[in-house]
């Protein structure tokens, strides 16, 4: 992609994603991903029932009559995107492929990360961290962020999420919020570096995939290639067997993924190409308020 291209490309993006993030997550994003504890905010006379262990003793001894100190939450956070860039995001058949989604996803949190003053990092992950942007406030990181997303080449093709949540709690240690964006697709089993993971942080899983990974359509054989490994195979699409056998995987694959993130404790959401990520950010949003 010419830099022309990538430039008018990250302005379409950040007036999209920047009007949902003002308009509509405004907030849904406040009151679903909490600060990280209680700040000092001022001090104030004692009033009956107000604890002891509060009082400021040195603003007591000067104006001689007790006074306490008072607390508000920290809403400050540091948030971080997992963004999986390995082959298979490559990938889409009707409104648009997997990563553009991702890429859209991925800015509309970050605007709405900084609205409400949070730091905003990233790691680009494949079966290997790929990149690592630490985490910054500020629109100007952000743009930047949009067009790595949009013009990053990984080294590699496949998908290792254990790694990649591993690497998140080497790098970050403060309890940070993490969104991991992908399609999910690792043969690996990633449950227990995910466990660990999301007792530090507080860990999100969001899942863009294509309909036709779950539904393939009638249209005779086709040529179909593993994105992740090159390997390429003849399918017969005609046959009925083929394509419940296709689908009867995919259910398969969902009820493990599923699995995977109850048994972690993890919130997650799942969103196809060719529906409405907005829809499916909103519910998200509102099960953690």
């Amino acid at each position: 992609m010419e830099t022309s291209d990538i430039l008018k490309r990250v302005r379409q993006i950040e007036i999209k994603t920047r009007g949902l993030s003002n308009n509509i997550f405004a907030g849904e994003y406040h009151s679903a991903f909490k600060g990280r504890g209680m700040a000092f905010s001022e001090v104030r006379e004692y009033q009956y029932g107000d604890d002891i262990r509060d009082i400021e003793w040195n603003v007591t001894a000067r104006f001689n009559k007790p006074y306490v100190k008072v607390f508000e939450e920290e809403r400050e956070l540091t948030v971080m995107l997992l963004v999986d860039v390995s082959g298979s995001l490559n990938y889409g058949t009707s409104v648009q492929m997997k990563r553009d989604m991702v890429t859209e996803i991925a800015a509309t949190l970050a605007f709405s990360a900084i609205q409400n003053n949070d730091k905003i990092g990233v790691i680009f992950f494949s079966d290997r961290i790929e990149k690592f942007i630490p985490p910054k406030k500020g629109r100007k990181h952000i743009l930047f962020i949009i067009r790595e997303l949009l013009d990053f080449k990984p080294e590699s093709s496949r998908t290792d999420v254990g790694q990649a949540v591993e690497y998140l709690s080497r790098v970050i240690k403060r309890r940070c919020t993490a969104f991991v964006l992908s399609d999910f697709m690792d043969v690996k089993d990633f449950r227990t570096p995910l466990t660990v993971a999301n007792r530090k942080h507080d860990i999100v899983a969001l899942q863009v995939y294509d309909r036709r990974i779950a539904e393939l359509p009638d249209v005779g054989l086709i040529k179909v290639r593993d994105a992740e490994t090159g390997f390429e195979r003849y399918l017969d699409t005609s046959s009925k067997k083929v394509r419940n056998a296709q689908a009867a995987w995919w259910k398969q694959q969902q009820a493990r993924l599923t699995d995977t993130f109850t048994r972690s404790n993890v919130d997650s959401v799942s969103v196809r190409t060719d529906q409405d990520y907005v829809t499916a950010l909103k519910n998200l949003f509102a099960r953690r308020s």
